[in-house]
């Protein structure tokens, strides 16, 4: 069909505006990131909506205003949507659609990338992200039970998944992120279709110059880090808080004979953790067992990056606990010179990142050349993996020595 010709015009006018302003924006873009939100004034709702099923709304109660939803049951949770019953403006704030909310993986906007449905499966709904390209499924949440019709019903977040907002320059925006992390989801045990790209192949496609590309693919092999469904590792991303803990409980794990168990958790870790966070146990284990401290405000900022000193630190809190799971004395046996770093001498974590270069190395040079360390700076995902393999193999080759020391103490 031919258009006429004003359209045209029209068309190929509205399409160079578009496209120049796109142009304009992409600096903008750039600088979005995300915010933290109260997780626990926020929720995901399935809404009947006629012949279609359901659509996503999401729901958040404002702090000190008018209620805007109740809970009841479980298995499913059916929601009494009081918003619908009252002037919600000021008391709720809500988004229905892709313009008020969308899909952040791995610190990265894909609100492009993926769309948001609510699908029936079995006898559950499922919040499911579509790829627009390939079309594979990623399952965000679920309801854990199948609602009477009419009924709106509680999406249940699945580990690794959790709601933040859009934030530009610092000022936090209205729009919802369901914000997924691939390392997260993985490390939670997920089957393989709810982890947003997950893999344990060793075969990445950004690794191959990597100088700890050896350790990246034996640490994938052990299963306490994984790589990404679109085959990359990501080598030069920053490990958080969390995503640590995680990976030094998962270490752990393949350690033959460690009666490893993560804590069941009542209440909160600490107040910036809930009890429903998919790290919320490993969390707590590393706060009985004194691998990870909190701050001195009492909050555990789960989502803050780790570095270098703080890695090292951890690691060497993990293998004295490691040593005392094994009935040894928790300090660690050193087994070559610790490395003299010329940016060390005053810092808070120099005792650790000395002893920590003599334990198997696993305190080394930045990008492990030269002298200096930077402990400040962010442990990146290749050095987190090469550091906390060098741990555990410390601590295997040791369990080893000692097993074959008890033998042929008995014969």
């Amino acid at each position: 069909m031919k258009l006429p010709k004003k359209l045209k015009l029209a068309a190929i006018f509205t399409g160079a505006i578009i496209l120049t302003t796109s142009l304009l924006s992409v600096p903008a873009v750039a600088q979005y990131t995300e915010a933290p939100v109260a997780e626990d004034k926020v929720e995901a709702i399935a809404v009947p909506a006629g012949a279609i099923g359901y659509n996503l709304n999401v729901i958040e109660q404002i702090p000190g205003k008018q209620q805007c939803y109740a809970e009841k049951g479980s298995n499913p949770t059916i929601i009494d949507p009081l918003w619908t019953k009252f002037d919600f403006t000021g008391s709720c704030n809500r988004s229905t659609d892709s313009n008020g909310y969308s899909v952040r993986l791995d610190g990265q906007d894909t609100s492009l990338d993926y769309r948001l449905d609510v699908i029936t499966k079995g006898d559950q709904l499922q919040l499911i992200a579509t790829n627009n390209q390939d079309g594979a499924d990623l399952v965000v949440g679920q309801t854990n039970g199948k609602p009477a019709p009419g009924e709106y019903v509680k999406i249940n977040l699945n580990p690794g998944w959790k709601f933040t907002k859009k934030a530009y320059q610092g000022k936090t925006l209205g729009h919802y992120f369901l914000s997924g992390d691939s390392t997260a989801i993985a490390a939670a045990g997920d089957a393989p279709e709810n982890v947003p790209g997950a893999t344990g192949s060793s075969k990445f496609n950004d690794i191959a110059r990597d100088i700890y590309k050896t350790d990246i693919e034996n640490a994938v092999a052990l299963g306490f880090i994984a790589g990404f469904k679109d085959q990359t590792f990501r080598p030069t991303e920053s490990l958080t808080r969390e995503q640590l803990v995680s990976m030094a409980f998962g270490s752990l794990e393949t350690i033959d004979g460690l009666d490893l168990k993560a804590s069941v958790v009542p209440t909160q870790p600490y107040p910036d953790v809930d009890s429903g966070r998919w790290s919320a146990n490993k969390i707590q284990w590393a706060k009985e067992n004194d691998i990870v401290k909190g701050y001195p405000d009492g909050s555990f900022k789960p989502g803050n990056p780790v570095t270098r000193a703080e890695l090292v630190a951890v690691l060497q809190n993990l293998a004295k606990y490691a040593n005392t799971l094994q009935g040894k004395k928790p300090e660690l046996a050193t087994n070559q010179e610790p490395i003299k770093f010329s940016d060390t001498a005053n810092h808070w974590g120099a005792a650790s990142i000395s002893t920590m270069s003599a334990y198997c190395g696993v305190a080394s040079p930045y990008k492990e050349i030269g002298d200096s360390f930077k402990p400040d700076a962010p442990a990146e995902r290749n050095y987190a993996a090469a550091a906390t393999l060098r741990t555990h193999d410390c601590l295997t080759k040791k369990a080893q020595e000692n097993n074959q020391t008890n033998t042929n103490s008995q014969k």
